[in-house]
């Protein structure tokens, strides 16, 4: 019965010190398999899109318990843009959960107990000085090294060269996280709804060196060739994550 324990039942509140998220474009054939029944996949043109985030927590913690216990965790995340239909007509736009990395077992432990986002151990760094921001990851099976270097004191930067985005306007639609991110529940055929809330979202596109990213070169990926679509950096908000709500895969509330 695990997976009654994988709702997300817990609040959580944290603070952004920094989110650095790259949005890849992908062909929409290629994205299409990994959305589960109940979610579409969202498109812009003939791409589907994948959100590679990368995210400086500070006292991350239980909605109920003040700052203080709170905890300080690197955290990278790999999700699908996606969308949600209720019965009624209403669109969720979000994020499905591929994989995600964090430099403390704690959260391993804590995090793929009480959710489906997929955790697994890295070792993480993130610099930030003198205008630029730069993280680093090393996974433990080297599936999903990353080290890219944003240039924050040229923001706002240019679109990336061959974005299909034809202006900033288009692709602000593709800067996550977005309100809602979607886990899927096989055992209920249920989709777990976890909305976000945010504070003074603001995010500014940056121009990114991405150095090293591996997740791309394996499993469905492999063989492919994304295209970076955007960059987005948020600096010092308050973020956090409602309960979730399971909804059938017509969208009913269950």
């Amino acid at each position: 019965m695990r997976h009654l324990l994988q709702r997300h039942p817990v609040a959580i509140r944290t603070h952004f010190a920094h989110s650095l998220v790259l949005t890849y474009a992908l062909p929409a054939p290629v994205l299409r398999p990994l959305v589960p029944a109940g979610l579409e996949l969202e498109t812009y043109g003939e791409h589907g899109f994948v959100a590679v985030a990368l995210v400086d927590t500070r006292a991350l913690r239980p909605a109920v318990l003040p700052a203080r216990w709170g905890a300080d965790y690197l955290l990278t995340g790999y999700r699908i843009f996606t969308r949600f239909r209720t019965p009624g007509g209403r669109v969720m736009r979000g994020l499905r959960i591929l994989r995600s990395d964090t430099d403390r077992r704690l959260m391993v432990l804590g995090g793929n107990l009480l959710t489906r986002y997929n955790y697994r151990l890295a070792r993480i760094s993130s610099r930030a000085g003198q205008g630029t921001l730069e993280f680093r990851v090393d996974s433990a099976d080297g599936t999903a090294d990353l080290h890219v270097r944003a240039d924050l004191a040229g923001a706002p930067g240019p679109l990336p060269p061959n974005s299909p985005f034809p202006n900033a306007r288009a692709a602000r639609r593709f800067a996550g996280p977005l309100p809602y991110t979607f886990e899927y529940e096989p055992q209920t055929r249920s989709v777990i709804v976890i909305k976000a809330f945010r504070a003074h979202w603001e995010p500014r596109p940056v121009t990114v060196d991405v150095r090293r990213l591996t997740f791309f070169d394996h499993g469905p990926f492999a063989g492919t060739r994304p295209v970076l679509a955007n960059a987005f950096h948020v600096a010092g908000l308050d973020y956090g994550w409602e309960r979730g709500r399971r909804r059938s895969e017509n969208g009913g509330v269950r």
